[in-house]
């Protein structure tokens, strides 16, 4: 049942609201999910990529390569354990995107050490204590703004890199002055925490603040942001000219541009795509790294044979993206118009193209990372779309847990932002895409399969509740902790884990000084001012699917609603197209005039939820994707359910109405165990075990600094000021997986 919240003026009805809110949309099975589509990549007269298995065994080379990054950095070097990072040492940042001071200096943590190559233990999470952990207003017993994150690069200044053998950049390296132990430098430490990449196709936009456009304009990250991104195409033997590229549902390409330019990452400062381009393009993929010669992928072109696993493939970089990419992209010979490093010969249209190439190319390699058959995609439905768990080999016994945890799980109405297939808010057209009335269309178990719809996450629209439907709706209206109704994008919540000052999360600024969040440019859209909106979905942001109305079509005053008296248009009447189609209720879709719209501007009718707020994480796999959060602040999955039991760390005006709903009974023993029980029926065999598609190349992995975090060896090849290293070797893992299970953080070493 939905309630039409928004009729009652003034303040709401507590108790009525909870009611509604006891219902509302479930996660159900991830099988025969689509991957959403990108027009015009594989499709079409004249597409971008010709052949998608080159493409797919291109990226997945790049992505575990360590010859990207400048000193050894992989993209696979922070996702190699269940999608994310396993180390646990030299793992912690300052919290440098902090407003305060103490963003640039390291805190002693619990365990009585802490900063650079500190070696993480369980004494020192959570990072944020209260003497009694059942009740946030009870005294604070430790806090820091410190992030447990993931040790990147050196960094320093680019110079030049080799094109065929090195694995290192040439680069100005000193010690950095922040990461450093008795002013020895040690690796740098990315601000937040890196979440899985495994499912990460079916998210609109990709980071913890969203930066990751939907649009990749196969330059960056900023999709339409950037006026002068694009891409060279060849028009003919004489010529080829720069033209804008505007690839939709592609936040994957547009995060893939991000870390392998990032000085805290992967590489040295002042290095572009193009070098990357340069440095890799004759170069045997994997030179130095072995590969499974039965890597589900890799494995035809590996040079290994049984039992003798070698380094490298039987081909370069060129002929992968010559074989993959559409040759109007890379087949135009002449130099000089792409630009050149300094000193050096221009670039020629392959290098200047890179960043496109290795964007794309790890968006098909990592479309095919779904994660689709845990116990709780492969159990059968009952009418209500909850697993019955019947046919998996679980006893009377775990059937009766894995239900009381569901039941949990929706009570206390987790459901409201975990949910749908991906069992997040933030796979915005994923879900949109199931919602849509398809006859004969269907997805999960083979056993009860679902059918495409208004139904598909519960009967009665209960999709709805959560401010989804068959649109595409980036931003929605929804509560916080104290009732009141304000702005928020879709899928970013702020749930109070750390002080608000800690990191501005979707409230931060792109390159440019744009404004990240979806609602703070709906309300430029709102006021008339086409020139701030950046991204062209804010466009067609339809007021009649918020979970709480913004406007009603209704003669009487309210503090927080735009009535007919304060002066309404109907919704879309600007682009003389109303958005009136199939809204739950017709006169919710109005918005507030202009003049309206401005004149309101500072006051609560136009109030936003973007501070701090986070990307809303999948489930998936969550008993093996610790540490916790953003800011890695939680080794433990008791430690979460005692952070939401206790409705998060800090109050703040933008927290959401769900944490503050939450019962502080879900965390009894009993209750936390049959939580928790439920959770990890979310993780796929495939993924413990590393079985293909989450097979891989060997990676080897940095891992913290010879010493503690009191003292370090000195005299690392790279710099004679920098620190010697430890290595992690992640080992080749070919198809059939690993005898060895991934563990949970912390449980061992990884």
């Amino acid at each position: 049942m939905r309630i039409n919240k928004f009729m009652l003026p003034g303040v709401f009805c507590l108790v009525v609201m909870q009611s509604a809110l006891a219902h509302g949309p479930t996660p159900v099975s991830l099988q025969r999910v689509p991957v959403p589509p990108v027009p015009g990549l594989l499709d079409g007269s004249d597409p971008v990529v010709v052949n998608k298995t080159a493409a797919i065994a291109l990226g997945k080379a790049l992505f575990w390569d360590m010859n990207v990054g400048s000193d050894g950095m992989a993209c696979g070097s922070c996702h190699f354990h269940a999608g994310v990072d396993g180390r646990i040492k030299n793992q912690i940042n300052p919290g440098i995107k902090s407003s305060k001071p103490s963003g640039q200096t390291f805190d002693t943590l619990p365990s009585g050490s802490g900063g650079p190559n500190h070696t993480l233990t369980l004494a020192d999470f959570p990072l944020h204590r209260f003497i009694d952990p059942a009740d946030k207003f009870s005294e604070v017993t430790f806090t820091t703004d410190d992030v447990v994150s993931s040790a990147g690069t050196f960094s320093g200044t680019y110079s030049s890199s080799s094109k065929l053998t090195g694995m290192n950049d040439e680069c100005v390296r000193s010690a950095d002055p922040v990461f450093h132990v008795n002013d020895i430098g040690t690796r740098r430490v990315e601000p937040r925490n890196a979440p899985s990449m495994i499912n990460a196709v079916f998210s609109h936009r990709l980071f913890w603040d969203g930066r990751a456009n939907n649009v990749f304009n196969g330059s960056n990250p900023w999709g339409e942001r950037d006026t002068d991104a694009g891409v060279w195409v060849k028009v003919n033997a004489r010529s080829a000219v720069k033209q804008r590229l505007h690839l939709q549902n592609s936040a994957l390409a547009s995060l893939a541009t991000g870390p392998g330019l990032s000085d805290l990452e992967m590489s040295c400062r002042q290095r572009t795509w193009s070098d990357v381009g340069r440095k890799l393009l004759l170069r045997q993929p994997l030179q130095n790294q072995k590969v499974h010669n039965q890597d589900g992928v890799l494995g035809a072109l590996s040079l290994s044979t049984h039992g003798n696993l070698k380094p490298g493939l039987n081909t370069i970089y060129k002929n992968l993206i010559t074989q993959a990419f559409n040759q109007k992209y890379w087949a135009y010979n002449g130099i000089g118009q792409f630009g050149a490093p300094p000193g050096q010969v221009p670039y020629n249209q392959m290098e200047a193209n890179f960043s496109m190439f290795f964007g794309l190319a790890l968006q098909l390699y990592q479309s095919t990372l779904i994660s689709d058959q845990a116990p709780f995609d492969l159990s059968p439905v009952d009418a209500n779309l909850r697993p019955t768990w019947v046919g998996l080999g679980k006893t009377t016994t775990e059937i009766a847990q894995l239900k009381r945890g569901s039941n949990l799980f929706f009570n206390n109405h987790c459901n409201l932002c975990h949910t749908g297939p991906t069992m997040s808010l933030a796979a915005v057209a994923t879900n949109a895409s199931l919602l849509v009335p398809t006859p004969g269309k269907t997805f999960g178990p083979a056993a009860t399969p679902i059918a495409y719809g208004p139904n598909a996450f519960g009967i009665g629209s209960a999709a709805k509740v959560a401010g989804m439907t068959q649109y595409v709706n980036v931003v929605t209206r929804d509560f916080n902790s104290d009732v009141i109704p304000k702005l928020m994008d879709l899928g970013y919540t702020n749930t109070a884990v750390d002080d608000p000052a800690a990191d501005p999360g979707l409230g931060g600024v792109d390159d440019y000084c744009k404004p990240l969040s979806f609602t703070a440019q709906y309300l430029q859209y709102l006021q008339g001012n086409a020139a701030g909106v950046h991204d062209q979905a804010v466009n067609k942001i339809r007021a009649c699917d918020f979970v709480a109305g913004l406007a009603i079509n209704s003669s009487y005053s309210d503090l927080y609603y735009f009535t007919a008296d304060d002066g309404l248009i109907a919704d879309g009447s600007r682009e003389g197209l109303l958005k009136d189609q199939n809204c739950a209720d017709i006169a919710l879709a109005y918005t507030p005039s202009v003049a309206t719209a401005q004149s309101a501007l500072s006051g609560p009718k136009m109030a936003i939820a973007t501070k701090a707020a986070f990307k809303i994480p999948t489930l998936r796999n969550i008993e093996l994707t610790g540490p916790y959060m953003h800011n890695g602040s939680m080794a433990t999955l008791e430690q979460v359910v005692e952070f939401y039991a206790r409705q998060g760390n800090f109050q703040n005006d933008d927290l959401h109405f769900n944490v503050a709903s939450i019962s502080s009974s879900v965390n009894s023993t009993a209750n936390r165990t049959d939580l928790i029980a439920y959770l990890k029926s979310f993780t796929d065999e495939r993924v413990r075990y590393e079985k293909a598609p989450f097979d891989h190349p060997e990676v080897i992995v940095p891992n913290g600094h010879i010493g503690n975090d009191q003292s370090v060896l000195l005299g690392n090849p790279l710099n004679g000021n920098l620190a010697q290293e430890d290595k992690l070797v992640v080992p080749a893992i070919g198809a059939n997986g690993s005898a060895t299970p991934v563990k949970p953080f912390l449980t061992t070493a990884p």
